[in-house]
């Protein structure tokens, strides 16, 4: 058993907080010390009271999922043979309402590029099934509902 600990800091700062009119903008520090600024996502605030630049929500979750999926692909590519020098996604997460109206990620589309060093690289068949075994032991896949896709491979 493990635990992951984020603090999330939000301050007002000037602005009519009960006409909805202040800022968003807010951070995100990890247990490892790191902070991240954070915001709304452009689209669901307008940009006068969050940030564009900073990470948003929506953004983060992809990014997990994006990032626990590689993780956990070098492993299983590890295990079964195959050394991984390099690799690269563009994960996209499409979000919509759902039965009642309320939105979320439905969707997260991985684009995996890897390139695969000596002494072998796997078939298309291989790789699907190393793709297979990654999505099925991704911690953060298996904590969430959104239909998680693999493109590639």
């Amino acid at each position: 058993m493990s635990e992951h600990k984020a603090t999330i800091r939000w301050q007002h700062s000037g602005g009519e907080f009960l006409k909805g009119k202040y800022s968003r903008v807010h951070s995100w520090t990890f247990d490892g010390g790191l902070t991240v600024p954070a915001a709304p996502a452009p689209a669901n605030v307008p940009v006068a009271f969050g940030n564009p630049a900073n990470v948003d929500p929506e953004e983060a979750l992809v990014a997990a999922l994006s990032s626990c999926h590689m993780l956990t692909f070098l492993f299983v590519a590890y295990r079964a043979g195959f050394a991984v020098e390099s690799y690269e996604d563009e994960a996209v997460g499409q979000m919509e309402k759902n039965e009642r109206g309320a939105s979320w990620i439905s969707k997260v589309t991985l684009h995996p590029e890897i390139v695969y060093g000596p002494p072998k690289s796997p078939t298309r068949a291989e790789e699907a099934e190393l793709h297979h075994h990654a999505h099925e032991q991704c911690i953060i896949a298996n904590s969430v509902k959104t239909d998680v896709v693999v493109h590639g491979g």
